[in-house]
Order: structure tokens, then C-alpha cells, then sequence
């Protein structure tokens, strides 16, 4: 991706060849894309619930129909390994079903403990909501805000990241050919002062971003200013704790998925693995053998697991910052490499032996390296779990229902997950603490964000 004076420019991450170029929006192409979005909000708030979830279920279907011809898209443009690109496919399908069902009594009156029933509260929708999206899952990170917005009533406004525009126009085909009126669901190929133009402008009801704690920094604060609500899903650097009672062999399973999945570019994912001290050599042992075992290549070799890096930008951040955390003391079991050639692959890393104050503990590494940390009991891995800026999930795997419901009750994050690895899904909801953000997505909760809840009550005297 090369971010231009003029221009998006996509590049294909395995090839390092120019896929795609598309101009910027201009002042007044991102003003005709605000109208749009308004006049589909004026129309789309008078469609009944029933009608909005009937549409959103033909979404998933077009989308199951189109599924392989995305799934490829999202391959050619980020470099995500085919079979978990026609997963994010599916599962971006499965969503809209799941809003269309479930949705519509979410939004029902809500009645109250006021006496007789004269004060009920009802779900109404805000308008349009301007959406800025980032290119690691470039299908779900768009529908899992998109379904229970649009179900809500309101329209929704797409600025997506410059490298995955093919992804953002296949999107906005799809609910087209879905029969969602146009404007309800659209799409701008907007710069920094474009996000901004759309923030101030006051047809824009509220902000929704998923990306950096930079990214989230700056938008969250024109945001403010503007008086606007958003919902910032943000960075995070989740731990990974294993207690001596811990199963092994799941244990091991878990964390390559949950660290590798996506060549490691995921928010919601083990980065610091914690271990207690008993079974901290042979979990090493373990899962520094089932890491090596990872194939990597071309992504659309379904036999590989790990592809390259979306950018090379970022893939010498990643490897900067694994330079620097040997430096400080680290210990090197795997990897550490950027592979020569076109494409963007860094070798699946493993480091051990990392402190807390190593630069691969506090900082978030974004791409297919784990740190290993060893605790010296329950108790200092719970401390080292929470000493971070970042708060989005944690897994934690041990045999005992004590040890889970004291870790849940006390890790500062939005998730814990017990003998499994973190996963965001429709029935419950998704988000953080701290500088990993604020706000809800899925579940009522995500779909209750960007309503207006509103007292209705009557003779009040």
C-alpha cells in the first residue's frame, strides 16, 4: 500500500505486484457520499424491523453465493491464507442470519418498573454512522458493525483501509444485489481530512473505528469535540495464562491458533504467553515444535497456515521491535527473520525468557510472534496479565473452576476465555478496557450502541 499524494495504491502482499489504484475522494465526492448515507437513513428508518431483517438475511445469502470470489479478494489483498479467508466469509454470512433472527426482539419496547406501565423505553436510530475500518479481517470487522447498525435503522458509511478497497467494493455489490436501498450502505475512498470532514459534518450521527490506539487517539478526539458518540475497538495485547494444572496438550493446540491465526495480525489475540513455573518448560517445549511445524507460503496454498504480512511496513515494525526485545535480554527458541524475496513473510517467531519490561511485553507486536514469560505462581501471573496499557481479552487454561472464576473475576480485559482461545462471536459481546478502547460490539450490546434509547412516558404528573 502506498499512501499517496493522489492515490490508494494496493499491493499484493505475497507478490509485492500493484493490484489496484483509486483517487482519493475529493471534498465534494466525500459530501455526495454524507447525502447518500442521510437520504438512505431518511428512507431506511421507515422500513419495519421485520422488513431491515428480512434484507440483512439476504445479505448472508448473496454473500454465501458469492463466498469464493471474496474469500479470493481478501487473499490477493492482505495475504490471508485462503481457508481462513473463506472462514471469515462464512462466519460474516452467518452473522447477518443471526441478527435476522435474534435482532428484531432486541429492539422490542422495553417495558419499566414505572407503575402502570406509563414509561416504556424504545430503540430508535441515531442516523448515519460513519464506519473506519482496518484491512486485518476485512469482511467481518465490516459486517459485525454493519448488520446491527443497519438493522437498527440507521444508515452506515464505510472509510476502509486504502489496501483493501476490492474487499469494500465487493461489500457494497453484495448489499446492493441484496436489495438494501442505496445509501444505507455505502462507501469512501476518504483521507485523514476526509474522516475528518465527514466527523464535523452534522449528518453524521455517531463514529465507529476499529484499528490503532494512534488511529483511535486521534479520531476518538475529533469525536469528542464534535459531541458525536463512537466505539473504539482498538489494540490489545492479550495474555495467554498456563497454570501447572493446566491440559498440555490443549494448552499447546490453543495458543498456535490463537497466536498464528491470521499471520498473528489480530487484535483479539494470545500475544504474551504467561506460564507458571511447573509447567513452563515442557509448554516451551511443546509449542516451540508445533510452531516450526506451521507451514508458510503462498496463501492460496490451502496446506499453508502462516502467510505474508499485509504490508512490509509493518512487517519491519514487527521485526524492529523483536530486534529490540533480544537486545533487552530476550532469549531467541524460533524465527526472528524476514524471509528474503517479493513477498511480505516474517518466519513464525518465538521468543523466551521475556520480563515485563521488555519492549515485546509492553508494546503490542502485530504479526506471528509470542513472547513466553515465565510466573512464578497463580499469583504473579495474575499480576503480570494485568500489567499492561491494553485490556481487550485473556485466555486462561487450568483444570481448576476456583482458579477460572478468580482470574475472571479479576483480569482487567473485556474477555476471558477458560480453556479456550479468544474468538469474537454474534451471541456475545465484543470489546475492551483501557487503551484497547470503549464501547460494545455483537450481541444486544453492539446492536444497542447505535441506537437512541428513548423514554417514552405518558401522564407523567
Amino acid at each position: 500500500m502506498n499512501l499517496s499524494a493522489t492515490q490508494a495504491v494496493s499491493v499484493n502482499p505475497t507478490t509485492g505486484e500493484t493490484l489496484s489504484s483509486l483517487p482519493w475522494a475529493s471534498e465534494q465526492q466525500v459530501d455526495s457520499a454524507i447525502a447518500l448515507a442521510e437520504r438512505g437513513y431518511r428512507q431506511w428508518r421507515n422500513v419495519s424491523v421485520a422488513a431491515r431483517a428480512a434484507a440483512l438475511r439476504k445479505v448472508g445469502s448473496v454473500m454465501r453465493d458469492r463466498g469464493e470470489a471474496l474469500a479470493q479478494m481478501i487473499s490477493l489483498e492482505m495475504g490471508k491464507p485462503i481457508a481462513q479467508a473463506r472462514g471469515e466469509v462464512a462466519k460474516s454470512a452467518n452473522l447477518c442470519d443471526w441478527y435476522a433472527e435474534h435482532g428484531p426482539a432486541m429492539l422490542n419496547t422495553e417495558a419499566t418498573l414505572v407503575e402502570d406501565n406509563k414509561a416504556v423505553i424504545e430503540y430508535r436510530p441515531m442516523g448515519a454512522i460513519l464506519a473506519i475500518m482496518p484491512w486485518n479481517f476485512p469482511v467481518w470487522q465490516v459486517l459485525r458493525g454493519a448488520v446491527p447498525i443497519l438493522l437498527a435503522g440507521n444508515s452506515y458509511l464505510l472509510k476502509h483501509a486504502p489496501n483493501v478497497l476490492g474487499s469494500a467494493a465487493m461489500i457494497g455489490e453484495i448489499f446492493a444485489a441484496a436489495g438494501v436501498p442505496e445509501g444505507v450502505f455505502g462507501w469512501v475512498n476518504a483521507t485523514n481530512d476526509g474522516v475528518s470532514q465527514m466527523i464535523n459534518d452534522p449528518r453524521i450521527a455517531a463514529v465507529t473505528v476499529t484499528g490503532s490506539v494512534r488511529a483511535g487517539k486521534a479520531i476518538g478526539a475529533q469525536a469528542g469535540a464534535a459531541l458525536k458518540k463512537c466505539v473504539l475497538e482498538l489494540g490489545g495485547s492479550d495474555p495467554f495464562i498456563v497454570l501447572n494444572d493446566a491440559d498440555l496438550d490443549e494448552a499447546v493446540k490453543a495458543a498456535v491458533i490463537g497466536r498464528y491465526q491470521n499471520t498473528g495480525q489480530v487484535c483479539a489475540a494470545a500475544k504474551r504467553f504467561i506460564v507458571e513455573a511447573g509447567i513452563a518448560a515442557a509448554f516451551t517445549q511443546k509449542f516451540v515444535a508445533a510452531v516450526a511445524a506451521l507451514k508458510m507460503g503462498d496463501p492460496r496454498d490451502e496446506q499453508n497456515y502462516i502467510g505474508p504480512m499485509a504490508r512490509f511496513d509493518l512487517r519491519d515494525e514487527l521485526h524492529e521491535q523483536v530486534r529490540a526485545t533480544l537486545k533487552e535480554g530476550a532469549t531467541l527458541l524460533l524465527g526472528a527473520e524476514k524471509i528474503e524475496g517479493a513477498g511480505n513473510y516474517y518466519a513464525p517467531t518465538v521468543l523466551g525468557n521475556v520480563t515485563a519490561e521488555m519492549t515485546g511485553f509492553r508494546e503490542e507486536l502485530f504479526g506471528p510472534v509470542a513472547t513466553i514469560t515465565e510466573a512464578r505462581d497463580a499469583d504473579h501471573a495474575l499480576a503480570l496479565a494485568n500489567d499492561s496499557e491494553f485490556g481487550l481479552s485473556a485466555t486462561v487454561y487450568t483444570a481448576s473452576e476456583t482458579q477460572a472464576r478468580r482470574f475472571a473475576d479479576e483480569l482487567e480485559c473485556g474477555g476471558v476465555f477458560i480453556n479456550g482461545y479468544c474468538a469474537s462471536d454474534a451471541r456475545v459481546a465484543f470489546g475492551g478496557v483501557k487503551k484497547s478502547g470503549f464501547g460494545r460490539e455483537l450481541s444486544h450490546f453492539g446492536l444497542h450502541e447505535f441506537c437512541n434509547v428513548q423514554t417514552v412516558w405518558r401522564d407523567r404528573r
